[in-house]
C-alpha cells in the first residue's frame, strides 16, 4: 500500500461519519444528476419531433437499463470486494479484482451489442414499440447498441473509483460526457436533421468520451490501475462478483423488465400514454438519481469500515443516510404534487400527454418518500455482502411488486391501474424492507 492509499484508508476509517458520507456523496450526486439530465435531454429534444419519437426514447430506455444492469453487476460486484479489501489493506488483491471486473464487463457489453443488432426488430417490439413507434425505436436502438461495450465498462470504472473513495474522478468523466451530449443533441437532431438517430449518436459519442476520462482517472490519485496482467479468471473472483453484483443485476434488470411491461401496458391507451409514462419515469429518475448518488456516497464508507470491523461507524452512517434521504424525498414529493402539469408539459406540450402524465406523477409522489429507507437498506446489505437480503431488497420495488401490479391492475381499473402501479409497489417494498433490515442490523452486533 503506497502513501496515498494509506492516507485514504486513515481518512475513511477515522473521519466523522456524517461529514465523510457527505464528502463522498457530493461528487456521486453530481454524477447521477448529470447522468439523469442528459438522459432527459434526449427526451426533451426528441419531444420536439412528435409523440411516437418521444415514446421511442422511453422504449429504448429499457434496453439502456439492461446495459446499465450489466455494468452495475460487474461494477458493484468488483467494487464491493475492492472496498472491503482496501479496508483490510490488501491492495494487490483489490487490483486483480479491478482488472477482472473491467474486462469481463467489456465482453458482456460486446455480447449485448451483437445479439441486439442481430435481432433488432424483434427486440424493439419486445421492448414495447407500437407500430407507429417502431421505426423511431429501430433507428435509435441501432446506434445505442454500438456503444454497449464501452458504456458497460464505463459503469464499472465509475463504480470502482467510487468504492475506492475517489468519486470525484468518476464525476469528472460523467459530467464531461453529459455536457458533450447536451451540446450534440440539438446539433445532430435539428441542424443535421437526423431526428431520433441524432439523439442516439450524441449519446454514444458522449459515453465514449466519458469512458476515456474514467479510464484516465484510474491512473491518478492512488487509484487502482487497470492492467491486463492483473486479469484473473478464478472461482474466487467470479463468485465475489456474482455475490456483490447480483442485487444490482436484479435491481437494474427488473427495472428494465418493469419498463417494458409499463410500455406495453400503456401502449393499449395510445402513443400519448406511452409518451406520458416515459416523461414521468424520466422526471422521477432525476430525484432517484440524487437519492442513489447519496447512497453511493455511503457505500465506500460502509465497505472500508466493515472491512476494518468498525461496525458502529457502519450503522451510524446508515441511519444518517436514512434520515437525510427521507427528508429530501418528502420535499421532492411535495414539489411534484404542486407542479406536476408544468413538469410534464416541459417535456411534451401535448394535452393528452399532460393529462395522463399529471395524474401518474401525482400518485407516485404520494408514496415516493418511502423509497429512501428501501434504497439505503439495499446499499447497506449489498456492500457488507449480505447477499440474500440485498437481492430480495433489490428485487422488491420494480420486480416483486411493480411488475405484477402493472400486469394485473389495468385489467381491473383501466388506465388508472397503469398510474397506480408504482405507488402500490412503493408501499409494499417499504413493508418488506423493515424486517429484513432489522435482521441485518441485529446480526452485525454479534460480529463484534
Amino acid at each position: 500500500m503506497n502513501e496515498l492509499q494509506e492516507q485514504k484508508f486513515l481518512r475513511m476509517t477515522t473521519e466523522p461519519v456524517e461529514r465523510l458520507v457527505c464528502a463522498m456523496a457530493a461528487p456521486t450526486i453530481v454524477s447521477m444528476l448529470v447522468t439523469a439530465c442528459y438522459n432527459m435531454a434526449d427526451t426533451y429534444f426528441v419531444g420536439k419531433i412528435n409523440n411516437s419519437a418521444t415514446g421511442a426514447v422511453g422504449v429504448v430506455f429499457s434496453l439502456m437499463a439492461i446495459i446499465q444492469a450489466a455494468g452495475f453487476f460487474f461494477g458493484h460486484g468488483s467494487g464491493n470486494y475492492i472496498s472491503r479489501k482496501l479496508g483490510q489493506q490488501e491492495t494487490e488483491d483489490a487490483a486483480k479484482m479491478a482488472a477482472t471486473g473491467f474486462f469481463l464487463s467489456l465482453l458482456a457489453g460486446l455480447l449485448i451489442a451483437l445479439l441486439g443488432e442481430i435481432f433488432l426488430t424483434p427486440l424493439a417490439r419486445l421492448l414495447g414499440s407500437t407500430e407507429t413507434i417502431l421505426p423511431y425505436a429501430r433507428s435509435y436502438l441501432r446506434l445505442i447498441l454500438i456503444g454497449a461495450p464501452y458504456m458497460t465498462a464505463s459503469f464499472v470504472l465509475n463504480n470502482q473509483l467510487r468504492f475506492q473513495g475517489s468519486a470525484t474522478y468518476g464525476m469528472v468523466g460523467i459530467v464531461a460526457g453529459a455536457v458533450l451530449n447536451v451540446g450534440l443533441d440539438p446539433l445532430f437532431i435539428f441542424a443535421f436533421r437526423m431526428d431520433v438517430a441524432g439523439a442516439a449518436l450524441a449519446t454514444i459519442i458522449s459515453q465514449f468520451a466519458s469512458f476515456c476520462l474514467l479510464l484516465l482517472g484510474c491512473t491518478r490519485g492512488g487509484n487502482l490501475r487497470i492492467r491486463v496482467k492483473n486479469l484473473t479468471i478464478s472461482r474466487l473472483y467470479l463468485r465475489e462478483i456474482v455475490k456483490g453484483g447480483l442485487p444490482s443485476l436484479c435491481r437494474q434488470g427488473l427495472a428494465s423488465v418493469a419498463t417494458i411491461c409499463l410500455n406495453r401496458g400503456a401502449g393499449v391507451y395510445g402513443d400519448a400514454a406511452v409518451a406520458a409514462m416515459s416523461v414521468v419515469n424520466r422526471a422521477m429518475y432525476l430525484a432517484q438519481a440524487a437519492l442513489i448518488g447519496f447512497g453511493q456516497g455511503y457505500q465506500p464508507v460502509c465497505g472500508f469500515n466493515y472491512g476494518a470491523a468498525l461496525y458502529d461507524r457502519v450503522k451510524k452512517g446508515y441511519w444518517f443516510c436514512v434520515k437525510v434521504s427521507t427528508a429530501f424525498l418528502a420535499v421532492v414529493s411535495v414539489a411534484g404534487l404542486l407542479f406536476a402539469p408544468e413538469i410534464i408539459g416541459f417535456f411534451r406540450n401535448d394535452p393528452e400527454v399532460i393529462s395522463f402524465g399529471t395524474r401518474a406523477l401525482r400518485l407516485q409522489c404520494c408514496t415516493f418518500f418511502l423509497c429512501g429507507f428501501n434504497m439505503m437498506s439495499s446499499m447497506l446489505t449489498q456492500t457488507i455482502n449480505k447477499v440474500r437480503q440485498a437481492t430480495v431488497l433489490a428485487m422488491a420495488r420494480q420486480g416483486l411488486f411493480f411488475i405484477p401490479a402493472v400486469l394485473i391492475l389495468p385489467h381491473l381499473i383501466g388506465a388508472l391501474g397503469i398510474q397506480l402501479s408504482q405507488p402500490i409497489s412503493d408501499v409494499c417494498s417499504f413493508a418488506l424492507t423493515i424486517p429484513l433490515t432489522v435482521q441485518v442490523l441485529r446480526e452485525m452486533k454479534t460480529e463484534k
